[in-house]
């Protein structure tokens, strides 16, 4: 059965509830980055969506219009990042609801859009997820910190080792 999911836009209001909920489980977020969040949402550098299942915040993403990541900045990919279901609602559909609105979004911008995610097994929902919905490799390999790893390479595998993907419509 489907939740009743509400996806909308992150308000000022918001700013509290989302450190509440995120907070309460392994996803929480330093109060000073949702307040960072929804400055950039003020000043159109990101969008944020938020995701409800009756009135309970379950969930959120951002598009990026402008990425730290040199390949997406250098060809004006718009990057979805910090895609967090919390964990009692996820496995539930709330995260393939959650992407497709991200998608969306950034697709009014572009018709390339990009996402990253670390390589060891707490993302591995998510890399499934990513993958099934069509994104692939940039070719670029693995980065570091947003810098390539060079064969031979010793780097700490944490939040900072990342693969990049990518996805394209067609016009």
């Amino acid at each position: 059965m489907a939740l009743p999911l509400q996806i909308r836009r992150m308000t000022q209001n918001d700013i509290d509830i989302i450190h509440m909920g995120l907070s309460e489980h392994d996803v929480s977020q330093p109060l000073d980055y949702v307040q960072r969040c929804w400055q950039e949402n003020q000043n159109e550098k990101r969008v944020t969506l938020l995701a409800f299942c009756e009135n309970e915040f379950v969930g959120w993403g951002h598009v990026v219009y402008r990425s730290e990541y040199p390949y997406f900045a250098e060809n004006n990919i718009p990057e979805i990042q910090n895609f967090d279901v919390i964990p009692p609602f996820r496995k539930r559909g709330v995260g393939s609801v959650l992407i497709e609105a991200l998608e969306k979004d950034a697709f009014t911008i572009s018709n390339t859009i990009g996402i990253g995610f670390g390589l060891y097994a707490d993302y591995g929902t998510a890399q499934r997820m990513y993958i099934k919905r069509g994104f692939i490799p940039d070719g670029r390999g693995i980065m570091y910190d947003n810098k390539p790893i060079e064969p031979g390479a010793h780097v700490c595998v944490d939040d900072d080792l990342c693969l990049y993907l990518i996805k394209t419509i067609e016009q």
